[in-house]
């Protein structure tokens, strides 16, 4: 019986022993990750925003058809489509290309440079193949930022990466030229004039101007031009010699809300008095030397062709227009 009891003891120690064994786990400490910039253009923006192409299209294959043509003109997410390409054009089931619908050429714009720019392509969307013939192919609608029709173009999607998001900070409105090229902002995507921060434009600087993907431009124009509205703002005065006086009391030939009189030469007659002609602003603005710019604005590129370039607005101190002129930071 005492040697029955021993045992039982004994094997309830074990665990006891087993756990006074098995050190403490350590403390872990989980340090915060630094956080990642921002991307300035989603999928949408990246994808969708479209481009001044200078070569032309050769042979493309196109969307010719439809599993429901004989109800829709136009198509969308998850519509079938056909395409007038096989596997004797190389297509193979699985892949993914983009559909793009070229609008015409590129004509009476602001712009810098002279001759041909390009053709505007509007990038439609996206399609995957699931089914390939000889001369045809089956694609699902997969991507759309409008809607597709019979006669639009597919071609491989581009490789495109957002660039980072600069540091928030208030835009530096009195910065020195950086003596770079310089263009001017032509268009904008959904035939906008008055623009803002996000919004799609194209310009006219590209790869024969060693434009990059992720250069920061600086949007700006000539101090006193610009807005939909231009006043003179000229000083509204009658002569300052005549006409402040009643007739009948005659309270003097001068007044002080009279039109100024500058003391130079110019305007001084030969008995040194100052001349009845007012000074204006206009005059003013003539003689004055070269002035600073008005910066605007800011954008980056996000696509690159021969001449002309992509880019989305990133930051802006009033409002944004096309024709402004735009400098590689």
């Amino acid at each position: 019986m005492k040697a029955v009891l021993l045992l039982f003891a004994c094997v309830l120690a074990l665990p006891l022993a087993a756990n006074a064994q098995t050190p403490a786990p350590t403390p872990q400490m989980i340090l915060p990750t630094a956080a990642q910039p921002a991307r300035v253009a989603g999928e949408s923006a990246l994808f969708c925003a479209g481009y001044i192409r200078y070569q032309r299209f050769g042979q493309t294959p196109e969307i010719v058809g439809a599993e429901e043509e004989q109800e829709q003109r136009t198509f969308s997410d998850g519509d079938i489509v056909y395409l007038n390409a096989g596997s004797r054009q190389g297509i193979k089931e699985g892949q993914s290309f983009q559909i793009i619908r070229p609008r015409g050429d590129v004509k009476g714009v602001y712009r810098q440079k002279k001759g041909f720019l390009g053709t505007y392509v509007q990038e439609v969307g996206q399609l995957q193949v699931f089914k390939v013939r000889e001369e045809t192919s089956a694609a699902k609608v997969s991507f759309t930022c409008d809607v597709a029709m019979l006669g639009d173009l597919v071609v491989d999607i581009p490789v495109r990466e957002s660039p980072l998001q600069r540091p928030e900070g208030n835009l530096d409105r009195f910065a020195d030229p950086s003596n770079k090229a310089v263009g001017r902002l032509m268009m904008a995507r959904d035939n906008r004039e008055l623009l803002t921060k996000s919004d799609i434009v194209y310009i006219d600087l590209g790869g024969e101007d060693q434009v990059k993907r992720g250069d920061y431009l600086t949007i700006f124009r000539p101090l006193g031009t610009g807005n939909l509205t231009r006043v003179d703002n000229e000083e509204m005065g009658r002569n300052r010699a005549t006409g402040f006086q009643s007739d009948r009391y005659r309270g003097g030939g001068i007044s002080n809300q009279g039109t100024r009189a500058k003391d130079e030469t110019a305007f001084v007659n030969a008995n040194g008095r100052y001349r009845y002609r007012p000074i204006t602003s206009r005059e003013v603005k003539k003689a004055r030397p070269d002035m600073p710019r008005k910066i605007v604005g800011e954008m980056v590129i996000i696509e690159v062709q021969s001449r002309t370039a992509t880019a989305i607005i990133t930051r802006v101190a009033s409002e944004v227009h096309t024709g402004d002129w735009v400098e590689i930071q």
